[in-house]
């Protein structure tokens, strides 16, 4: 479960994670462990951060759709390695930070729009790979599809009382999904903006 992508740790290398981070966290931002960046958000671990990077399967030519700006950490990794990024966070006010702060790092490939990131990105579909940064209660249909054929997402899905697990799902060229669980993870809850709760699909 190591990280052996070399352009995924040399992204990670370079990438200052003490400026995705409150000013008064950044003496912790060199530790492997999520801290919180407001609003009831976190930034994840960097070994979280790359292993769902790695897990993507990143060559260098896809177009990602990120669930869940947040700081923008895990959106400047992946615009490092793909060709272009789209991230949907749901606060204003972390979608706008994180948008100056990637402009500032002159990172030009991701672009941040706010809104409800359960519905996906429809009119930019499909994506080759999709990552989402809070766990849904089970796989989002909205997200599976906007996947390419032979598409991938890496996506923690559990309640946020209880177990959760990643999952990586991948769209097979006849349109089935084939969905394996990997290990348990703690992430916050997918959220919509319409209820402003943890989404349950089958309701």
């Amino acid at each position: 479960m190591g990280i052996r992508d070399e352009r995924v740790l040399r992204a990670i290398a370079e990438l200052p994670r003490e400026l995705f981070v409150p000013e008064e966290l950044r003496s912790r931002a060199d530790g492997d462990h999520p801290l919180p960046i407001g609003y009831g958000q976190t930034i994840s671990q960097p070994f979280m951060v790359a292993w769902m990077t790695q897990t993507l399967e990143i060559s260098g030519t896809e177009r990602v759709l990120e669930i869940g700006t947040g700081s923008g950490y895990q959106a400047a990794v992946l615009g490092r390695l793909c060709r272009r990024v789209y991230s949907i966070e749901l606060v204003p006010e972390l979608a706008a930070a994180a948008r100056d702060l990637l402009a500032s790092l002159g990172i030009e490939n991701v672009e941040v729009r706010q809104g409800d990131g359960s519905r996906g990105l429809p009119e930019e579909a499909p994506f080759d790979r999709v990552i989402v940064t809070a766990a849904a209660l089970r796989i989002p249909p909205p997200l599976a599809a906007q996947l390419r054929p032979g598409g991938r997402m890496v996506i923690p899905i559990g309640p946020p009382d209880g177990a959760q697990f990643i999952h990586v799902v991948e769209l097979g060229q006849g349109g089935e999904l084939e969905d394996s669980e990997r290990f348990a993870v703690r992430f916050v809850p997918l959220r919509s903006e319409e209820s402003g709760v943890e989404l349950d699909w089958h309701r």
